[in-house]
């Protein structure tokens, strides 16, 4: 017994019983987005009618697949799923099965539930904890394998792909320069509009040369930077090695013998860690600018806001900050380049392992600059 219904004259399905009871739809012709619609309706008809325990989509016959077709496959598979029964796709082209492929059957089954299964407080809090504690431990043995990269290419310099660095330089560091630039002016200006204020209650605010100055160098300079490394680089990373983990790119570079942490995250560390202290330099500058801006229009000379600053400001201020900014620099791109290479398959996966790139990165700047304040508190810097 057979039938055959015909959508769309570029593509057509006929149904057939097998004779072990099981259902053959053999889809012909075009499944894109222009001829699916039709053979889906009718396909999934036939199915809620016939109600098979086992069906083959024979897609031997199918000249071109996109997402849509890709969707209506899937389709198929669900509901034999939802009802109890088997479903396989056969005869599918190499170039559309890649296609069908990154949806993994874990997905599909996921996004197949209507409700989220019910659990207790204590459950949820234990799949918490347990996410928690397998991230730390990815994390720990990608701080081991990367800490190790890095000494093997202290030692040989000549492994480490340089064109690759200074890419990377120019894209985190000469880029991002301008957007470094502005906020550091417009936060000096704000800091100095919003101090000079209290302080001239107090007839103290020649004194706003002074906390600008320790602000922005000590702190704000080097945090600016990070925060807006994370926002531009970090992201950028995990998206970048995201794609090349979703694409397969990265399993070949491992099939060749090629270490991924070596080949890929090496050089984006260390040009992150070079352009980083050099922006925080520029944002200092330019806060210290848009401070200047404010003291002048506050009646003082530039000499006397050069002045606070050189007795406010010692070296060791600078230093400090410029210690902070290159374990930031560490931190943003490390943890960008870890949730890259965590990335899953699906298609939302790319833009998780950014947002997770992000999310990461400035909680662990976070933590941090309250390292270095414990440890400066301690050492009386």
């Amino acid at each position: 017994m057979s039938t055959e219904a015909e959508a769309n004259p570029a593509c057509s399905f006929r149904a057939e019983a097998a004779s072990d009871g099981s259902q053959i739809l053999s889809f012909i012709g075009r499944l894109d987005m222009d001829s699916t619609g039709e053979i889906w309706r009718e396909a999934l008809r036939h199915l809620q009618e016939t109600k098979p325990s086992r069906l083959l989509v024979d897609a031997s016959q199918v000249t071109y697949c996109d997402g849509a077709g890709v969707a209506l496959l899937l389709a198929l598979h669900r509901h034999q799923t939802d009802t109890g029964g088997e479903c396989a796709v056969l005869g599918l082209a190499e170039q559309f099965q890649h296609l069908l492929d990154l949806f993994a059957s874990a997905n599909l089954d996921a996004a197949g539930r209507a409700t989220p299964e019910s659990r207790s407080v204590l459950e949820k809090v234990g799949r918490v904890v347990h996410r928690a504690w397998e991230d730390f431990r990815t994390l720990l043995a990608f701080v081991g394998e990367l800490s190790l990269a890095l000494w093997e290419a202290v030692g040989q310099p000549k492994r480490i792909r340089w064109r690759d660095l200074l890419l990377t330089a120019e894209l985190a560091g000469v880029n991002g320069l301008p957007i470094v630039v502005l906020i550091g002016f417009l936060l000096g200006l704000i800091m100095a509009f919003q101090s000079a204020i209290p302080m001239r209650q107090f007839g103290a605010d020649i004194y706003v040369a002074n906390l600008i100055g320790l602000s922005m160098i000590r702190e704000l300079g080097p945090l600016l930077t990070a925060i807006v490394l994370a926002g531009r680089s970090g992201s950028a990373f995990a998206a970048e090695l995201g794609t090349m983990k979703v694409s397969e790119e990265i399993d070949a570079l491992v099939t060749m013998g090629l270490g991924p942490v070596r080949f890929l995250v090496v050089p984006r560390v260390l040009a992150a860690v070079a352009m980083t202290p050099l922006l925080a330099i520029f944002a200092n500058l330019a806060g210290l600018i848009g401070g200047a801006v404010v003291m002048l229009s506050l009646g003082f000379s530039f000499e006397v806001y050069r002045n606070q600053l050189l007795s406010a400001v010692t070296v060791g201020d600078l230093m400090g900050g410029l210690c902070k900014s290159v374990a930031f620099g560490i931190v943003v791109a490390a943890i960008g380049c870890s949730r890259g290479l965590q990335t899953q398959t699906g298609a939302s996966a790319v833009g998780d392992a950014a947002t997770r790139a992000v999310v990461s990165g400035l909680v662990l700047i976070a933590l941090v600059d309250g390292a270095f304040a414990v440890v400066f508190y301690y050492l009386g810097i």
